[in-house]
Protein backbone atom coordinates (compact mmCIF):
# COMPACT_ATOMS: atom_id res chain seq x y z
CA UNK A 1 0.00 0.00 0.00
CA UNK A 2 1.54 3.42 -0.48
CA UNK A 3 1.88 5.87 1.68
CA UNK A 4 0.16 8.07 0.31
CA UNK A 5 -3.14 6.17 0.68
CA UNK A 6 -2.91 5.58 4.43
CA UNK A 7 -5.46 8.27 4.89
CA UNK A 8 -8.05 6.46 2.37
CA UNK A 9 -7.31 3.20 4.14
CA UNK A 10 -7.58 4.17 7.60
CA UNK A 11 -11.19 5.97 6.65
CA UNK A 12 -12.34 2.95 4.82
CA UNK A 13 -10.85 0.23 7.24
CA UNK A 14 -12.41 1.84 10.40
CA UNK A 15 -15.96 2.84 8.61
CA UNK A 16 -15.80 -0.66 7.07
CA UNK A 17 -15.16 -2.11 10.21
CA UNK A 18 -17.34 0.08 12.59
CA UNK A 19 -20.15 -0.88 10.43
CA UNK A 20 -19.67 -4.92 10.47
CA UNK A 21 -18.73 -4.85 14.12
CA UNK A 22 -21.62 -2.62 14.96
CA UNK A 23 -24.38 -4.46 13.52
CA UNK A 24 -23.38 -7.27 15.34
CA UNK A 25 -23.44 -5.62 18.28
CA UNK A 26 -27.10 -4.47 17.74
CA UNK A 27 -27.78 -8.24 16.56
CA UNK A 28 -27.09 -9.79 19.98
CA UNK A 29 -28.61 -6.45 21.58
CA UNK A 30 -25.65 -4.53 22.66
CA UNK A 31 -24.80 -0.71 21.77
CA UNK A 32 -23.73 -0.19 18.72
CA UNK A 33 -20.24 2.04 20.27
CA UNK A 34 -19.34 -0.97 21.52
CA UNK A 35 -19.28 -2.95 18.10
CA UNK A 36 -16.80 0.16 17.36
CA UNK A 37 -14.94 -0.16 19.74
CA UNK A 38 -13.90 -3.66 19.24
CA UNK A 39 -13.53 -2.45 15.62
CA UNK A 40 -10.70 -0.22 17.03
CA UNK A 41 -9.06 -3.40 18.98
CA UNK A 42 -9.24 -5.89 15.69
CA UNK A 43 -7.39 -3.30 13.71
CA UNK A 44 -5.20 -1.72 16.25
CA UNK A 45 -1.76 -2.63 16.61
CA UNK A 46 -2.26 -4.64 19.30
CA UNK A 47 -3.69 -7.54 17.29
CA UNK A 48 -2.63 -9.32 14.75
CA UNK A 49 -3.81 -8.93 10.96
CA UNK A 50 -4.07 -5.60 8.86
CA UNK A 51 -2.79 -2.54 11.14
CA UNK A 52 -4.87 0.54 10.52
CA UNK A 53 -2.68 4.36 10.87
CA UNK A 54 -3.35 5.17 14.82
CA UNK A 55 -2.16 8.78 13.99
CA UNK A 56 -4.43 9.58 11.32
CA UNK A 57 -7.07 7.35 13.26
CA UNK A 58 -6.51 9.51 16.20
CA UNK A 59 -6.84 13.43 13.98
CA UNK A 60 -10.23 11.92 12.38
CA UNK A 61 -11.71 11.60 15.54
CA UNK A 62 -10.91 15.08 16.97
CA UNK A 63 -12.58 15.91 14.08
CA UNK A 64 -15.54 13.98 15.21
CA UNK A 65 -15.11 15.74 18.66
CA UNK A 66 -15.38 19.12 17.07
CA UNK A 67 -18.15 18.47 15.24
CA UNK A 68 -20.29 16.76 17.89
CA UNK A 69 -19.26 20.01 20.19
CA UNK A 70 -20.02 21.95 17.53
CA UNK A 71 -23.66 20.48 17.51
CA UNK A 72 -24.26 21.21 21.24
CA UNK A 73 -23.38 24.65 21.35
CA UNK A 74 -26.20 25.13 18.38
CA UNK A 75 -28.69 23.91 21.41
CA UNK A 76 -27.00 25.34 24.17
CA UNK A 77 -26.67 28.91 24.68
CA UNK A 78 -25.21 31.04 27.67
CA UNK A 79 -28.09 31.34 29.46
CA UNK A 80 -28.68 27.33 29.92
CA UNK A 81 -25.18 27.57 30.86
CA UNK A 82 -25.99 30.00 33.36
CA UNK A 83 -28.94 28.38 34.59
CA UNK A 84 -27.10 25.41 35.93
CA UNK A 85 -24.18 27.15 37.29
CA UNK A 86 -25.29 26.85 40.61
CA UNK A 87 -25.12 22.91 40.58
CA UNK A 88 -22.40 22.03 37.39
CA UNK A 89 -19.19 24.53 38.83
CA UNK A 90 -19.78 23.30 42.18
CA UNK A 91 -20.66 19.49 41.94
CA UNK A 92 -17.83 19.65 38.69
CA UNK A 93 -14.82 20.42 41.02
CA UNK A 94 -16.01 18.45 44.03
CA UNK A 95 -16.51 15.29 41.50
CA UNK A 96 -12.93 16.15 40.39
CA UNK A 97 -11.36 16.28 43.98
CA UNK A 98 -13.31 13.25 44.93
CA UNK A 99 -12.39 10.96 41.79
CA UNK A 100 -8.60 11.92 41.98
CA UNK A 101 -8.35 11.26 45.68
CA UNK A 102 -9.48 7.60 44.55
CA UNK A 103 -7.01 7.56 41.58
CA UNK A 104 -4.05 8.42 44.04
CA UNK A 105 -5.32 5.70 46.74
CA UNK A 106 -5.13 3.11 43.49
CA UNK A 107 -1.82 4.84 42.76
CA UNK A 108 -0.25 4.53 46.31
CA UNK A 109 -1.87 1.35 46.58
CA UNK A 110 0.43 0.00 43.92
CA UNK A 111 3.51 1.89 44.62
CA UNK A 112 3.19 4.59 42.74
CA UNK A 113 4.94 8.00 42.92
CA UNK A 114 3.03 10.83 43.82
CA UNK A 115 3.15 11.98 40.90
CA UNK A 116 1.65 9.17 38.45
CA UNK A 117 -1.24 9.03 41.40
CA UNK A 118 -2.25 12.76 40.48
CA UNK A 119 -2.06 12.38 36.87
CA UNK A 120 -3.80 9.00 37.23
CA UNK A 121 -6.54 10.61 38.98
CA UNK A 122 -7.04 13.82 36.75
CA UNK A 123 -7.32 11.28 33.95
CA UNK A 124 -10.06 9.22 35.76
CA UNK A 125 -12.17 12.26 36.74
CA UNK A 126 -13.23 13.70 33.70
CA UNK A 127 -15.38 11.96 31.36
CA UNK A 128 -15.98 11.60 27.67
CA UNK A 129 -18.21 14.35 26.11
CA UNK A 130 -18.66 12.55 23.02
CA UNK A 131 -20.07 9.25 25.01
CA UNK A 132 -22.17 11.78 26.88
CA UNK A 133 -23.79 13.82 24.07
CA UNK A 134 -24.63 10.23 22.37
CA UNK A 135 -26.12 9.33 25.24
CA UNK A 136 -28.35 11.63 25.90
CA UNK A 137 -29.26 12.45 22.20
CA UNK A 138 -30.16 8.72 21.96
CA UNK A 139 -32.45 8.99 24.53
CA UNK A 140 -34.15 12.45 23.42
CA UNK A 141 -32.86 14.16 26.73
CA UNK A 142 -30.42 16.39 25.35
CA UNK A 143 -33.04 19.32 25.42
CA UNK A 144 -34.19 18.86 29.05
CA UNK A 145 -33.50 19.93 32.19
CA UNK A 146 -31.01 16.56 33.13
CA UNK A 147 -29.27 16.74 30.19
CA UNK A 148 -28.19 20.88 30.62
CA UNK A 149 -27.07 19.70 33.70
CA UNK A 150 -24.99 16.94 32.76
CA UNK A 151 -23.77 19.52 29.94
CA UNK A 152 -22.88 22.56 31.47
CA UNK A 153 -20.91 19.97 34.29
CA UNK A 154 -18.94 18.34 31.11
CA UNK A 155 -17.86 22.00 30.16
CA UNK A 156 -16.98 22.87 33.67
CA UNK A 157 -14.87 19.75 33.62
CA UNK A 158 -12.88 20.47 30.61
CA UNK A 159 -12.61 23.91 31.63
CA UNK A 160 -10.37 22.20 34.40
CA UNK A 161 -8.34 19.96 32.71
CA UNK A 162 -7.27 23.04 30.09
CA UNK A 163 -5.81 24.65 33.50
CA UNK A 164 -4.27 20.77 34.25
CA UNK A 165 -2.86 20.64 30.79
CA UNK A 166 -1.17 23.66 31.15
CA UNK A 167 -0.32 23.52 34.79
CA UNK A 168 1.41 19.81 34.80
CA UNK A 169 4.74 20.91 32.37
CA UNK A 170 5.32 23.47 35.58
CA UNK A 171 4.82 21.14 38.61
CA UNK A 172 6.60 18.15 36.81
CA UNK A 173 9.81 18.92 38.35
CA UNK A 174 8.73 18.87 41.60
CA UNK A 175 6.52 16.07 41.43
CA UNK A 176 9.51 13.53 40.17
CA UNK A 177 8.97 13.45 36.60
CA UNK A 178 11.44 15.55 33.66
CA UNK A 179 12.00 18.92 34.04
CA UNK A 180 12.45 21.47 37.06
CA UNK A 181 9.92 24.01 35.91
CA UNK A 182 7.80 24.60 39.16
CA UNK A 183 9.13 28.12 39.71
CA UNK A 184 7.32 28.80 36.55
CA UNK A 185 3.84 27.47 37.94
CA UNK A 186 1.93 30.89 38.66
CA UNK A 187 2.90 32.73 35.29
CA UNK A 188 1.57 29.66 33.18
CA UNK A 189 -1.53 29.77 35.63
CA UNK A 190 -1.85 33.10 34.83
CA UNK A 191 -1.31 32.93 31.07
CA UNK A 192 -3.69 30.21 30.76
CA UNK A 193 -6.34 31.85 32.76
CA UNK A 194 -5.53 35.14 30.64
CA UNK A 195 -5.94 32.91 27.29
CA UNK A 196 -9.07 31.12 28.47
CA UNK A 197 -10.96 34.30 29.56
CA UNK A 198 -10.02 36.19 26.21
CA UNK A 199 -10.79 33.83 23.92
CA UNK A 200 -14.39 33.63 26.18
CA UNK A 201 -14.72 37.35 25.80
CA UNK A 202 -13.87 37.52 22.00
CA UNK A 203 -16.47 34.52 21.38
CA UNK A 204 -19.54 36.37 23.41
CA UNK A 205 -18.38 39.82 22.65
CA UNK A 206 -17.18 40.15 18.39
CA UNK A 207 -17.69 36.33 17.85
CA UNK A 208 -21.50 35.97 18.44
CA UNK A 209 -21.95 39.03 16.21
CA UNK A 210 -19.41 38.39 13.33
CA UNK A 211 -20.19 34.79 12.87
CA UNK A 212 -24.29 34.67 12.89
CA UNK A 213 -23.92 37.49 10.48
CA UNK A 214 -21.98 35.79 8.27
CA UNK A 215 -23.65 32.50 8.17
CA UNK A 216 -26.28 35.13 7.35
CA UNK A 217 -24.20 36.10 4.07
CA UNK A 218 -23.92 32.68 2.95
CA UNK A 219 -27.10 31.94 3.01
CA UNK A 220 -28.36 34.53 0.89
CA UNK A 221 -26.59 33.49 -1.85
CA UNK A 222 -29.08 30.28 -1.89
CA UNK A 223 -26.02 27.74 -2.41
CA UNK A 224 -26.43 24.56 -0.22
CA UNK A 225 -23.05 23.07 -0.69
CA UNK A 226 -21.77 26.68 0.31
CA UNK A 227 -24.09 26.49 3.68
CA UNK A 228 -23.31 23.65 4.63
CA UNK A 229 -19.20 24.05 3.75
CA UNK A 230 -19.57 27.08 6.22
CA UNK A 231 -20.80 25.25 9.18
CA UNK A 232 -17.95 22.73 8.89
CA UNK A 233 -15.28 25.30 7.94
CA UNK A 234 -17.09 27.48 11.35
CA UNK A 235 -16.70 24.42 13.34
CA UNK A 236 -13.15 23.52 12.68
CA UNK A 237 -11.95 26.36 11.63
CA UNK A 238 -13.22 28.15 15.63
CA UNK A 239 -11.76 25.02 17.23
CA UNK A 240 -8.05 25.24 15.45
CA UNK A 241 -7.70 28.93 15.79
CA UNK A 242 -9.24 28.73 19.30
CA UNK A 243 -6.37 25.82 20.09
CA UNK A 244 -3.48 27.95 18.15
CA UNK A 245 -4.50 31.22 19.45
CA UNK A 246 -5.57 30.82 22.78
CA UNK A 247 -4.48 27.40 23.86
CA UNK A 248 -8.14 26.32 25.01
CA UNK A 249 -8.43 22.74 23.48
CA UNK A 250 -10.42 21.93 19.80
CA UNK A 251 -13.62 20.36 21.85
CA UNK A 252 -14.02 23.30 24.02
CA UNK A 253 -13.30 26.11 20.99
CA UNK A 254 -16.17 24.14 19.01
CA UNK A 255 -18.52 24.38 21.56
CA UNK A 256 -18.28 27.91 22.09
CA UNK A 257 -18.30 28.56 18.42
CA UNK A 258 -21.57 26.62 18.00
CA UNK A 259 -22.85 28.60 21.18
CA UNK A 260 -22.19 31.80 19.03
CA UNK A 261 -23.96 30.37 15.74
CA UNK A 262 -27.15 29.69 17.98
CA UNK A 263 -27.62 33.46 17.65
CA UNK A 264 -28.15 32.99 14.39
CA UNK A 265 -31.91 32.00 13.37
CA UNK A 266 -30.48 29.89 11.03
CA UNK A 267 -29.03 27.39 13.65
CA UNK A 268 -31.58 24.59 13.27
CA UNK A 269 -30.53 24.73 9.93
CA UNK A 270 -26.49 24.58 10.56
CA UNK A 271 -27.42 22.10 13.05
CA UNK A 272 -28.77 19.64 10.67
CA UNK A 273 -26.13 20.33 7.97
CA UNK A 274 -23.57 18.97 9.97
CA UNK A 275 -25.54 15.73 11.42
CA UNK A 276 -24.29 13.32 8.88
CA UNK A 277 -20.63 14.08 9.19
CA UNK A 278 -20.66 14.75 12.89
CA UNK A 279 -22.10 11.27 13.09
CA UNK A 280 -19.81 9.37 10.75
CA UNK A 281 -16.63 10.89 12.53
CA UNK A 282 -18.09 10.59 15.95
CA UNK A 283 -17.74 6.70 14.51
CA UNK A 284 -14.44 6.94 14.41
CA UNK A 285 -13.89 8.57 17.93
CA UNK A 286 -14.69 5.23 19.10
CA UNK A 287 -12.78 3.10 16.65
CA UNK A 288 -9.65 5.10 17.45
CA UNK A 289 -10.23 4.76 21.27
CA UNK A 290 -10.46 0.81 20.58
CA UNK A 291 -7.19 1.17 18.36
CA UNK A 292 -5.16 2.46 21.26
CA UNK A 293 -6.50 -0.11 23.80
CA UNK A 294 -3.65 -3.74 24.47
CA UNK A 295 -6.22 -6.39 25.45
CA UNK A 296 -2.92 -7.83 26.82
CA UNK A 297 -3.83 -5.93 30.24
CA UNK A 298 -7.00 -8.09 31.21
CA UNK A 299 -4.54 -11.09 30.92
CA UNK A 300 -1.70 -9.64 33.00
CA UNK A 301 -3.39 -7.17 35.39
CA UNK A 302 -7.06 -8.20 35.89
CA UNK A 303 -7.13 -6.97 39.53
CA UNK A 304 -5.80 -3.60 38.46
CA UNK A 305 -8.52 -3.44 35.43
CA UNK A 306 -11.29 -4.04 37.94
CA UNK A 307 -9.96 -1.46 40.53
CA UNK A 308 -9.77 1.54 37.78
CA UNK A 309 -13.08 0.50 36.66
CA UNK A 310 -15.09 0.28 40.00
CA UNK A 311 -13.39 3.75 40.36
CA UNK A 312 -14.87 5.10 37.19
CA UNK A 313 -18.20 3.30 36.94
CA UNK A 314 -19.18 2.80 40.71
CA UNK A 315 -17.16 5.36 42.57
CA UNK A 316 -17.25 8.62 41.09
CA UNK A 317 -20.68 8.29 40.48
CA UNK A 318 -21.77 7.68 43.57
CA UNK A 319 -19.66 10.66 45.17
CA UNK A 320 -21.88 12.98 42.32
CA UNK A 321 -24.97 11.24 43.27
CA UNK A 322 -24.16 12.61 46.92
CA UNK A 323 -23.23 16.12 45.33
CA UNK A 324 -26.49 16.59 43.22
CA UNK A 325 -28.57 15.01 46.05
CA UNK A 326 -26.83 17.65 48.61
CA UNK A 327 -27.32 20.36 46.08
CA UNK A 328 -31.11 19.46 46.37
CA UNK A 329 -31.66 18.31 43.32
CA UNK A 330 -34.02 15.35 42.41
CA UNK A 331 -33.53 12.00 42.50
CA UNK A 332 -33.96 11.30 38.85
CA UNK A 333 -31.26 14.21 38.00
CA UNK A 334 -28.77 12.70 40.83
CA UNK A 335 -29.40 9.32 39.29
CA UNK A 336 -28.67 11.18 35.73
CA UNK A 337 -25.96 12.67 36.01
CA UNK A 338 -24.18 9.90 37.71
CA UNK A 339 -24.91 7.47 34.29
CA UNK A 340 -23.27 10.69 32.66
CA UNK A 341 -20.05 10.72 34.45
CA UNK A 342 -19.44 6.81 34.69
CA UNK A 343 -17.11 6.92 31.90
CA UNK A 344 -13.69 8.64 30.94
CA UNK A 345 -12.68 9.69 27.32
CA UNK A 346 -10.72 12.07 25.50
CA UNK A 347 -9.42 14.19 28.25
CA UNK A 348 -8.44 11.60 30.30
CA UNK A 349 -6.23 10.30 26.65
CA UNK A 350 -4.82 13.32 26.37
CA UNK A 351 -3.80 13.22 29.98
CA UNK A 352 -2.12 9.90 30.12
CA UNK A 353 0.05 10.75 26.97
CA UNK A 354 0.91 13.57 28.65
CA UNK A 355 1.90 12.05 31.85
CA UNK A 356 4.07 9.53 30.23
CA UNK A 357 6.21 12.34 28.17
CA UNK A 358 6.89 13.94 31.66
CA UNK A 359 7.63 11.04 32.88
CA UNK A 360 5.70 11.09 35.52
CA UNK A 361 3.06 8.29 35.00
CA UNK A 362 4.16 4.34 33.59
CA UNK A 363 3.23 2.61 30.56
CA UNK A 364 1.06 0.70 32.56
CA UNK A 365 -1.37 3.68 34.04
CA UNK A 366 -1.47 4.41 30.36
CA UNK A 367 -3.14 0.98 29.82
CA UNK A 368 -5.18 0.93 32.66
CA UNK A 369 -6.63 4.38 31.49
CA UNK A 370 -7.48 2.81 28.36
CA UNK A 371 -8.82 -0.21 29.50
CA UNK A 372 -10.89 1.96 32.30
CA UNK A 373 -11.77 3.69 29.22
CA UNK A 374 -13.43 1.25 26.86
CA UNK A 375 -14.93 -1.05 29.93
CA UNK A 376 -16.76 2.46 31.30
CA UNK A 377 -17.67 3.13 27.36
CA UNK A 378 -19.28 0.02 26.75
CA UNK A 379 -21.48 -0.51 29.87
CA UNK A 380 -22.16 3.19 29.90
CA UNK A 381 -25.79 2.32 28.08
CA UNK A 382 -26.89 0.21 30.42
CA UNK A 383 -26.37 2.47 33.31
CA UNK A 384 -28.89 5.14 31.65
CA UNK A 385 -31.29 1.89 31.01
CA UNK A 386 -30.96 1.57 34.86
CA UNK A 387 -32.07 4.59 36.36
CA UNK A 388 -35.64 4.36 35.74
CA UNK A 389 -35.71 0.55 37.58
CA UNK A 390 -33.23 1.82 40.27
CA UNK A 391 -35.80 5.33 40.66
CA UNK A 392 -38.76 3.15 41.21
CA UNK A 393 -36.92 0.84 43.78
CA UNK A 394 -35.96 3.63 45.82
CA UNK A 395 -39.15 5.29 45.78
CA UNK A 396 -40.73 1.87 46.78
CA UNK A 397 -38.58 1.79 50.09
CA UNK A 398 -40.81 4.78 51.68
CA UNK A 399 -38.14 5.30 54.26
CA UNK A 400 -34.94 5.50 52.25
CA UNK A 401 -36.88 7.96 49.60
CA UNK A 402 -38.30 10.46 52.10
CA UNK A 403 -33.75 10.61 53.03
CA UNK A 404 -33.21 11.51 49.07
CA UNK A 405 -36.53 13.72 47.80
CA UNK A 406 -35.61 16.82 50.22
CA UNK A 407 -38.30 17.17 52.78
CA UNK A 408 -36.66 20.19 54.42
CA UNK A 409 -36.29 22.27 50.98
CA UNK A 410 -37.79 25.49 50.98
CA UNK A 411 -38.84 25.81 47.22
CA UNK A 412 -40.48 22.43 47.42
CA UNK A 413 -43.55 24.43 48.99
CA UNK A 414 -45.07 27.35 47.87
CA UNK A 415 -43.80 30.79 49.90
CA UNK A 416 -46.96 30.88 52.63
CA UNK A 417 -47.37 34.25 51.89
CA UNK A 418 -48.86 33.05 48.16
CA UNK A 419 -52.34 34.63 48.07
CA UNK A 420 -55.48 32.01 48.31
CA UNK A 421 -56.96 33.46 45.55
CA UNK A 422 -54.18 32.85 42.97
CA UNK A 423 -54.84 29.08 43.94
CA UNK A 424 -58.12 28.68 42.58
CA UNK A 425 -59.10 28.03 39.03
CA UNK A 426 -55.56 28.71 38.20
CA UNK A 427 -53.10 27.20 35.58
CA UNK A 428 -50.60 24.79 36.12
CA UNK A 429 -47.68 25.41 33.87
CA UNK A 430 -44.36 22.90 33.74
CA UNK A 431 -41.44 23.93 32.54
CA UNK A 432 -40.20 27.79 32.26
CA UNK A 433 -37.96 26.96 29.15
CA UNK A 434 -38.14 29.46 26.47
CA UNK A 435 -41.96 28.43 25.39
CA UNK A 436 -43.01 28.06 29.41
CA UNK A 437 -41.54 31.66 29.78
CA UNK A 438 -43.81 33.11 26.23
CA UNK A 439 -46.52 31.26 27.88
CA UNK A 440 -46.07 32.92 31.43
CA UNK A 441 -45.89 36.13 29.99
CA UNK A 442 -48.93 35.95 28.00
CA UNK A 443 -50.98 34.76 31.05
CA UNK A 444 -49.30 37.59 33.43
CA UNK A 445 -50.33 40.31 30.70
CA UNK A 446 -54.01 38.88 30.88
CA UNK A 447 -54.20 38.67 34.54
CA UNK A 448 -54.71 34.58 34.74
CA UNK A 449 -53.07 32.99 37.77
CA UNK A 450 -51.06 30.34 37.43
CA UNK A 451 -48.62 28.27 39.45
CA UNK A 452 -45.00 27.21 38.01
CA UNK A 453 -43.64 24.07 38.22
CA UNK A 454 -39.91 23.35 37.39
CA UNK A 455 -36.86 20.78 38.09
CA UNK A 456 -34.66 23.70 37.90
CA UNK A 457 -33.79 25.23 40.91
CA UNK A 458 -31.92 28.47 39.44
CA UNK A 459 -35.14 29.08 37.20
CA UNK A 460 -38.05 28.57 40.53
CA UNK A 461 -35.77 31.23 42.73
CA UNK A 462 -36.28 33.52 39.46
CA UNK A 463 -39.37 33.15 39.11
CA UNK A 464 -39.75 33.70 42.58
CA UNK A 465 -38.06 36.69 42.73
CA UNK A 466 -40.35 38.05 39.63
CA UNK A 467 -43.67 37.19 41.98
CA UNK A 468 -44.03 34.36 40.59
CA UNK A 469 -45.40 31.40 42.20
CA UNK A 470 -43.53 28.45 41.90
CA UNK A 471 -42.47 24.88 43.08
CA UNK A 472 -39.03 22.95 42.03
CA UNK A 473 -39.68 19.24 41.60
CA UNK A 474 -41.04 16.50 38.67
CA UNK A 475 -44.51 17.69 38.20
CA UNK A 476 -44.95 13.81 37.72
CA UNK A 477 -44.53 13.27 41.26
CA UNK A 478 -48.00 13.75 42.94
CA UNK A 479 -46.20 16.06 45.84
CA UNK A 480 -45.51 18.30 43.47
CA UNK A 481 -48.33 19.00 42.03
CA UNK A 482 -50.36 18.61 45.20
CA UNK A 483 -48.25 21.62 46.18
CA UNK A 484 -48.37 23.64 43.22
CA UNK A 485 -52.62 23.18 44.23
CA UNK A 486 -53.58 20.53 40.63
CA UNK A 487 -56.62 20.20 43.19
CA UNK A 488 -58.26 23.34 42.48
CA UNK A 489 -56.62 24.20 39.04
CA UNK A 490 -58.66 24.72 35.92
CA UNK A 491 -55.89 23.33 33.43
CA UNK A 492 -52.48 22.21 33.15
CA UNK A 493 -50.32 23.12 31.13
CA UNK A 494 -46.96 21.25 29.78
CA UNK A 495 -44.47 23.00 28.35
CA UNK A 496 -41.09 20.97 29.27
CA UNK A 497 -38.53 19.71 25.94
CA UNK A 498 -38.49 16.35 28.03
CA UNK A 499 -41.52 14.64 27.55
CA UNK A 500 -40.78 11.52 28.83
CA UNK A 501 -42.69 11.60 31.67
CA UNK A 502 -45.66 13.74 30.36
CA UNK A 503 -48.41 10.77 30.30
CA UNK A 504 -47.29 10.14 34.05
CA UNK A 505 -47.94 14.00 34.74
CA UNK A 506 -51.16 13.75 33.34
CA UNK A 507 -52.16 10.95 35.05
CA UNK A 508 -51.48 11.95 38.37
CA UNK A 509 -53.09 15.56 37.62
CA UNK A 510 -56.34 13.44 36.40
CA UNK A 511 -55.90 11.18 39.54
CA UNK A 512 -55.71 14.47 41.92
CA UNK A 513 -58.54 16.83 40.08
CA UNK A 514 -60.46 14.75 37.44
CA UNK A 515 -61.90 17.73 35.82
CA UNK A 516 -58.22 19.19 34.75
CA UNK A 517 -58.52 20.36 30.81
CA UNK A 518 -54.31 19.54 29.74
CA UNK A 519 -52.18 20.68 27.07
CA UNK A 520 -48.58 19.41 26.25
CA UNK A 521 -46.11 20.84 23.87
CA UNK A 522 -44.25 18.22 22.04
CA UNK A 523 -41.89 18.34 18.63
CA UNK A 524 -42.73 14.62 17.63
CA UNK A 525 -46.10 14.47 15.26
CA UNK A 526 -46.24 10.09 15.82
CA UNK A 527 -45.71 11.48 20.11
CA UNK A 528 -48.68 14.00 19.81
CA UNK A 529 -50.97 11.49 18.62
CA UNK A 530 -50.27 9.11 20.67
CA UNK A 531 -50.37 11.41 23.26
CA UNK A 532 -53.81 12.55 22.33
CA UNK A 533 -55.10 8.96 22.24
CA UNK A 534 -53.73 7.83 25.89
CA UNK A 535 -54.34 11.32 27.93
CA UNK A 536 -57.86 12.68 25.68
CA UNK A 537 -55.52 16.23 26.37
CA UNK A 538 -54.89 19.17 23.92
CA UNK A 539 -51.29 18.84 22.00
CA UNK A 540 -49.61 21.17 20.22
CA UNK A 541 -46.72 20.11 17.66
CA UNK A 542 -44.66 23.05 16.87
CA UNK A 543 -44.31 22.52 12.84
CA UNK A 544 -48.68 21.72 12.67
CA UNK A 545 -48.55 24.99 15.39
CA UNK A 546 -46.42 26.92 12.72
CA UNK A 547 -47.74 25.89 9.97
CA UNK A 548 -51.66 26.80 11.14
CA UNK A 549 -50.26 30.51 12.47
CA UNK A 550 -48.76 30.56 8.77
CA UNK A 551 -51.88 29.86 7.05
CA UNK A 552 -54.19 31.73 9.28
CA UNK A 553 -52.12 34.97 8.19
CA UNK A 554 -52.11 33.48 4.16
CA UNK A 555 -56.25 33.59 4.41
CA UNK A 556 -56.46 36.85 6.45
CA UNK A 557 -54.46 38.78 3.96
CA UNK A 558 -56.28 37.64 0.64
CA UNK A 559 -59.30 38.01 2.86
CA UNK A 560 -57.96 41.47 3.11
CA UNK A 561 -57.35 41.72 -0.12
CA UNK A 562 -60.63 41.09 -1.28
CA UNK A 563 -62.45 43.44 0.84
CA UNK A 564 -60.17 46.27 -0.37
Amino acid sequence: MHHELSLITTIAAALGFGLLFGMLAVRVKLPALVGYLAAGVFIGPATPGFVADVALASQLAEIGVMLLMFGVGLHFSLKDLLDVRRIALPGALLQIGVATVMGMGLAWWWDWSLGAGIVFGLALSVASTVVLLRALEARGVLDSMNGRIAVGWLVVEDLVMVLVLVMLPALSGPLGGKGDAGAELWPALGKTLLQVGAFIAFMLIVGRKIFPWFLWRVAKTASRELFTLSVIAAAVGIAYASSELFGVSFALGAFFAGMVLRESELSHRAAEESLPLRDAFSVLFFVSVGMLFDPMVLVNNPLHVLGVVLVIVFGKSLAAFVLVLVLRYPLNTALTVSASLAQIGEFSFILAALGMSLGLLPQLGQNLILAGAIISIAVNPLLFTAIEPVQRWLRAQSSLARKFERPDDPLAALPMQTPHEKLSGQVVLVGFGSVGRRIAADLTARGVHFVLAEQNRELVEAARERGIPAVVGNAAEPVVLIQAHIARAAMLVIATPDTFDVRKMIETAKALNPSVQCAVKTHNAEEAELLRKETGGRVFVGEEELAGSMTRHVLDTLRAKVTH
